[in-house]
């Protein structure tokens, strides 16, 4: 099976159900070996995948009660990358409400080191790689570099954010969700309260362990005043850029752009 379909009902977090048709796509296929979404070749020689880069595109929000169709597959991205992509899609309209698509590389579980792909592994993947399949499209594709925050650039900060046990994955990784919380924990209440995000961008810089403390920063880029709140495909009315840091150290965990509009009122 090259593309893996849930049948699902909401509410449930979207990187849950990433996560859980990912993990299934690789257990059904066949080639799943111990660790966390690891092959059986990687298991042996103690390599995990880690996420380089995630871009997510809202085409809408979904209701309590949505049953959601989620599709994802995998393809080569680069000499040393792999590509995973999702679509979340209304289960009776077929309508996409969420596209996302993201890049990741092999680390060595015990060294914390990255690692090129094994032959071995590649042989394990390459017949499950759909070419040229794009959940985000090229032209769409949100590829400019993420600049970074700093004391003097940042708007607003956010400090002591702290993991905790039930934060971490079975790879000792802060879980992907606690990321976009403490990302949102600097982003100003009325942007949260009155705008739907359309829109984020993540690159993944460093690993973040229980015993760290962070911070969470954020910065207006642009604001399109003009835009037509009637067209499902408006340009952005706010973007900001984050950046989660070791509060200690100062060192980037993530960089982060958001894209906002504005709530359509409800008839």
């Amino acid at each position: 099976m090259k593309v893996q379909q849930m049948k699902l009902l909401l509410p449930a977090c979207v990187e849950g159900l990433w996560r859980e048709t990912a993990l299934n796509h690789v257990t059904s296929s066949g080639i799943g070996g111990e660790g966390f979404g690891a092959t059986r070749e990687m298991s042996l020689r103690k390599l995990i995948w880690v996420v380089t880069r995630i871009q997510v595109q809202v085409q809408r929000y979904n209701k309590w009660g949505d049953e959601i169709e989620v599709d994802t597959w995998v393809d080569a991205a680069g000499k040393n990358g792999m590509r995973r992509d999702w679509i979340i899609r209304d289960h009776y309209t077929k309508e996409i409400i969420t596209r996302a698509t993201s890049t990741w590389v092999i680390m060595n579980r015990q060294t914390r080191r990255l690692s090129k792909i094994p032959e071995e592994v590649k042989q394990e993947l390459l017949p499950f790689y759909l070419n040229n399949r794009l959940a985000v499209p090229t032209e769409e594709a949100d590829s400019e570099k993420i600049d970074k925050l700093t004391d003097e650039t940042a708007q607003r900060i956010r400090s002591g954010l702290a993991p905790r046990w039930n934060d971490m994955d079975a790879n000792q990784h802060v879980n992907n969700v606690k990321y976009i919380g403490w990302i949102l924990e600097s982003v100003p209440i009325e942007v949260l309260e009155h705008y739907n995000m359309t829109s984020m961008t993540l690159e993944f810089r460093r690993e973040c362990t229980q015993s760290n403390l962070l911070e969470s920063m954020t910065c207006p880029t642009a604001r399109v005043m003009e835009s037509n709140n009637n067209s499902k495909n408006r340009k952005p009315e706010l973007q900001y850029t984050h950046l989660l840091r070791l509060q200690q150290y100062k060192a980037d965990v993530i960089r982060a752009r958001t894209e906002w509009n504005l709530k359509q009122k409800q008839q």
